[in-house]
């Protein structure tokens, strides 16, 4: 396969320069971080939209109460990620970790103008007055500015400390003490650095941000057919050269997902239908119909392996069922094998495109809804599919049509494949065959 190689080759040190690069691995590690956090947020979603009438009634005077959960979960996510990305970048760099994650919600607040209410009204009816934080500007709205300002915070404190602007306590000060003080003029720069620009000169930098990222978040998450085959076909690709798609497109992509995601959250509890929010590529849409049993969308080849005449094949379908429903297949990738193979490599990028193109077609022609929540990822895919449509049943569906899909394009390579492991098992078999009458005689 000396094509392989050569691709392997050239794209190689390209994927391991993006996944090693400290900065994305910062952000990769903390957006991974705060997934507890969006995950629970996303059951109160549930909670609060579950279809059946007489439930929906019983729970109306408490909606307010309820919906409280989600708005300190997803609607702060931006000031979440920001300590987590914080303190893996500090960490990476050997500076204390948790000055490191200060640090950055420090910056990501000083992009946030306070607002002024002369009188107001909480959700229990108190009523309210003076200056406050907007939670929509720490919602995934500031998510690409909580990024950016935790990475800049960090190099302002590594940029500090490397040159030893400090200030020494004595010996016997306790270690806590002493790390406090000599934060401070780190804190003093960061202050500086995000606090004149944002309230003297008026520069929003999160509206800055979002304007220069908005084209490529509408090209890879909105509803642009092409971007979201692109996305697919990418991470497909890595695997089946062997290098962990989701851990090379990650830095670059999981921000543009995790954003997407909350903005359909946010939206759908405002009000807004799930037929018409905004994004249709979520993590979610390839997690549930393109890449079924995980990625390459396996659960349909681990079927096939079941069935199989080869004796290893047929052990490994067997092996590799229960972790594929829950969306593991790496035994699959790695046992198969798929990684270098073209026999198998072909559908397994073929599989979850055909899949994204079907599922699309259903999305916009009105006969599903978008994502509007996150699970967690190893939720099995009918089941994902229902919850993450405000329980649509036509979506539920789908799944096991994208199911057969794969299953029909995977068979006639799986035939192939098949045909060829039973002609090296046959030759293995008459390989030990003479080898015992050898050792007999």
């Amino acid at each position: 396969m000396p094509g392989f190689e050569t691709l392997v080759e050239k794209l190689l040190p390209v994927a391991n320069a993006i996944g090693n690069q400290r900065h994305m691995q910062a952000v990769r590690n903390g957006l991974i971080s705060i997934l507890p956090l969006t995950i629970v947020g996303s059951f109160f979603v549930i909670l609060l939209n579950i279809p059946i009438k007489g439930y929906m009634a019983f729970i109306a005077p408490w909606r307010d109460i309820l919906d409280v959960p989600f708005r300190f979960t997803v609607g702060l996510m931006s000031l979440y990620a920001a300590f987590t990305i914080g303190s893996f970048l500090g960490k990476s760099y050997k500076l204390n970790e948790m000055t490191s994650g200060l640090l950055a919600m420090l910056a990501t607040l000083l992009m946030v103008v306070p607002v002024n209410i002369t009188q107001g009204v909480t959700v229990t009816g108190e009523a309210v007055a003076g200056r406050y934080i907007p939670l929509t500007s720490l919602s995934s709205q500031g998510l690409f500015g909580a990024i950016i300002s935790s990475l800049v915070a960090i190099e302002i404190f590594r940029f500090i400390k490397t040159r030893n602007i400090d200030i020494t306590m004595p010996a016997g000060v306790p270690p806590v003490v002493a790390s406090s003080f000599s934060a401070l003029f780190p804190t003093l720069a960061v202050v500086l650095v995000f606090w004149i620009p944002r309230h003297f000169l008026n520069i929003d930098i999160n509206a800055l941000i979002s304007t220069l990222i908005m084209p490529l978040k509408g090209f890879m998450t909105g509803t642009n057919l092409f971007g979201g085959m692109v996305t697919q076909f990418m991470i497909d690709l890595f695997w089946v050269l062997g290098i962990h798609g989701h851990a090379v497109m990650g830095p670059l992509i999981r921000p543009l997902w995790d954003q997407a995601i909350m903005q359909n959250m946010e939206l759908f509890q405002s009000g807004v239908s799930a037929y018409e929010l905004p994004n249709i590529f979520t993590e979610q849409f390839f997690q549930w119909y393109a890449q079924m049993g995980g990625t390459g969308s396996t659960l349909a080849l681990v079927v096939l392996f079941i069935r199989s005449r080869v004796v290893y094949l047929k052990q490994l379908g067997k092996l590799s069922f229960i972790p594929g429903l829950f969306n593991i297949n790496e035994p699959m990738i790695f046992g198969a094998p798929i990684v270098m193979n073209p026999l198998l490599a072909i559908p397994f990028v073929l599989a979850p495109m055909a899949n994204t193109l079907v599922v699309y077609l259903f999305t916009v022609s009105g006969l599903i809804p978008r994502m509007m929540v996150k699970p967690p990822f190893t939720v099995p895919a009918p089941l994902g599919a229902l919850i993450t449509t405000n329980w649509n049943l036509i979506a539920c569906g789908l799944v096991f049509i994208c199911f057969f899909i794969s299953l029909a394009i995977y068979y006639p390579f799986f035939k192939v494949y098949e045909k060829k492991m039973l002609e090296t098992e046959r030759r293995q078999q008459e390989e030990n065959a003479r080898e015992v009458a050898q050792a007999t005689r």
